[in-house]
């Protein structure tokens, strides 16, 4: 053994060994501050380029399912908008059925005209207030209801805009249909018929789009959880695996100390030499 007092190789690889493990140290706390085994590109570039990239695309079906519900919530209200009119369109029949009658008087053919008209005037309001977030399905407008679908915005899902206003192609009764005369209560009849099965074709049109919004919906959603879980699976730490880790290291770090302390007392043992 040669003992020298400006070399102490022993020191030297205790200070290593003491580096290290202190280093080793700082790596798991931080795992197990954030949650992550992989916080930064130094960690893991690629797997962090892979990671970021995931989460973009999470980001996106979040603003996806934003699109899809929008288009869900107003295509729910042009469905409810226009199933109240096709139940006022079967009570404006009634009502026309019973004024075509040419056998009652003047006096209830007028009552009927007047719940006629009431009806009739409640589609347009029906239709006036059928508007979710500044879009209208049913107001004659030309407007589309549009569905994201992807997190490139590159797909999309549409419902073109229907025309559910008095006199507008799909009701045939006009603003100022009445059912004054037997004459007139027929014609109203013959027109309400084809308008009922005019609005029951665009509610066919209006459901079927909601439906493959839902579904488009539920998917993004699947979707999403499973990037979620991608995500996690390439970057989250096991917090019981770092917790045992960490006491280790504590412990390793502690008796690293020692020895760096007991190495660096070892040159003092040359004192000894001198000593008579």
């Amino acid at each position: 053994m040669s003992f020298s007092v400006n070399t102490n190789a022993s020191a030297l690889s205790a200070l290593r060994n003491l580096n290290f493990t202190t280093n080793s140290l700082e790596e798991t706390q931080n795992r197990v501050n954030t949650g992550l085994k992989i916080n930064t590109a130094k960690d893991n570039a690629a797997v962090y380029a892979i990671a970021q990239r995931l989460r973009g695309d999470l980001r996106g079906f979040n603003a996806v399912k934003q699109s899809l519900d929008r288009a869900i919530s107003t295509t729910d209200i042009a469905l409810a908008a226009g199933g109240s009119i096709s139940d006022l369109l079967i009570e404006m029949k009634e009502k026309a059925v019973a004024a075509a009658d040419v056998g009652i008087d003047t006096a209830s053919r007028s009552a009927l005209n007047e719940d006629f008209a009431q009806l009739r005037d409640q589609i347009t309001t029906i239709v006036a207030n059928s508007e979710f977030n500044g879009s209208n399905l049913i107001d004659g407008g030309t407007d589309k209801v549009v569905g994201i679908t992807n997190p490139n915005a590159t797909q999309t899902i549409s419902i073109d805009h229907q025309n559910l206003t008095l006199g507008g192609g799909n009701i045939t009764i006009t603003a100022t249909q009445t059912i004054n005369t037997a004459t007139d209560a027929a014609a109203a009849v013959t027109a309400i018929t084809a308008s009922l099965d005019n609005v029951n074709s665009v509610l066919t049109t209006i459901g079927a789009g909601a439906k493959a919004l839902e579904l488009q919906r539920g998917f993004a959603d699947k979707l999403s959880d499973a990037i979620e879980v991608g995500i996690g699976n390439l970057v989250d730490a096991d917090l019981a695996r770092e917790s045992a880790r960490l006491q280790a290291l504590q412990v390793k770090q502690s008796l690293g100390v020692q020895a760096l302390s007991i190495a660096n007392q070892a040159p003092q043992a040359v004192l000894q030499l001198f000593q008579g």
